[in-house]
């Protein structure tokens, strides 16, 4: 499986990021500050998970609208 996941610090920091590793990957961010796990998605491909963490990243419009989802 390969993952997409958002990741939050204090009131305003974000990480969007792709991984295959989820719980590794996880412990590795815990190491450099108090990051919380908001939100994941699974993906049975790779192309499609890196596709996904592209259009969270870089178009505004998936990014509110996954913001909306995660604090409805």
């Amino acid at each position: 499986m390969h993952y997409v996941y958002v990741l939050k610090q204090g009131k305003y920091d974000y990480y969007i990021g792709y991984t295959k590793n989820l719980s590794r990957r996880y412990t590795e961010h815990r190491k450099y500050g108090s990051w919380q796990l908001l939100y994941y998605e699974a993906y049975g491909s790779e192309s499609l998970a890196r596709v996904r963490e592209r259009r969270l990243k870089y178009y505004g419009s998936a990014w509110r609208a996954l913001k909306r989802r995660i604090n409805a």
